[in-house]
């Protein structure tokens, strides 16, 4: 009589065959282990089949997370995990749960990571990236110096709408630091017509250490800024932090006492500006806002 788990040299020959021919690399390795804790009885036929398949589903999935974080531009892995909640009290730990549900991706919606330098935004932000990228999202991130500088070297280039069509591709986009570096001039305009293309098609991430009533200096233009934060803060979730440095929080007592204050930045308005009719002006820039 036939052994209905028929372990033979040629039968497993057969099966290493079809895995190199299926490229299964990882459950190639794995089989001769989970072949010889079949016939000692550790284990049945279908649980050895799903062992095979879960190492090669766990190195496939594993793959396609790190190759997605590469080409999001996630070269540092934050994680939720490792925040430190008790140094910053004024976050609400269960709101920054929910959005790693990532709802927020769903409605296209924009998350607004505000407060003053070294508080954790970039760290949070890059954390709910991570979530999206493992829940199979694509997502991009950037700061917005590199952001604007790729668009007008886009648009020098003549292929402006190509490259916003670029940043409008993933689920998620994440732009790290507003208000951090001066704007050069128009770029503000550009800045605008990504924010405009992505409008309610696309979820985004934004921190910033300046308050929205701020946006106008950031930018260089209260209009521009009024025209951003008009569509920025339509569908919007804002994090407002408050505290001192995250980044410094283990040499606290060698800061001065001046930088452990806990200032926090003009609270966000509560009502989004009404939306400007027309166009904002193109000061002197070649691209129009539309």
């Amino acid at each position: 009589m036939t052994n209905a788990l028929d372990t033979t040299p040629s039968t497993i020959d057969r099966i290493r065959h079809d895995l190199v021919g299926l490229k299964m690399p990882r459950a190639l390795e794995a089989l001769d282990h989970i072949v010889r804790r079949l016939e000692q009885g550790e284990i049945a036929a279908l649980e050895a089949m799903d062992i095979l398949l879960s190492e090669e589903l766990t190195l496939r999935e594993n793959s396609r997370i790190k190759t997605a974080l590469r080409m999001g531009r996630l070269a540092t892995i934050k994680t939720l995990a490792g925040f430190d909640f008790s140094f910053q009290p004024s976050l609400d730990r269960d709101r920054i749960f929910t959005l790693a549900q990532l709802g927020f991706v769903a409605r296209c919606e924009v998350v607004h990571l505000l407060g003053p330098p070294g508080t954790g935004k970039s760290h949070l932000a890059i954390a709910l990236a991570v979530e999206a990228v493992k829940a199979g999202k694509s997502v991009y991130f950037c700061t917005l110096a590199e952001l604007i500088a790729a668009l007008a070297r886009a648009e020098r280039e003549g292929r402006l709408q190509e490259r916003i069509r670029f940043f409008c591709r993933p689920a998620l986009l994440v732009v790290d630091e507003i208000g951090y570096l001066p704007v050069v001039h128009g770029g503000g305009n550009l800045f605008f017509q990504l924010v405009n293309a992505r409008y309610e098609k696309g979820a985004m991430i934004l921190t910033s250490n300046r308050g929205f009533a701020e946006w106008g200096e950031v930018f260089g233009d209260p209009v521009v800024a009024t025209a951003l934060l008009d569509r920025l803060l339509h569908h919007a979730v804002v994090v407002q932090i408050e505290g001192s440095s995250y980044r410094l929080r283990q040499h606290a007592e060698l800061m001065p006492e001046h930088l452990r204050s806990k200032a926090s930045i003009t609270p966000p308005t509560l009502n989004p500006p009404s939306r400007p009719r027309g166009r904002p002006p193109k000061n002197g820039h070649p691209s129009a806002i539309p």
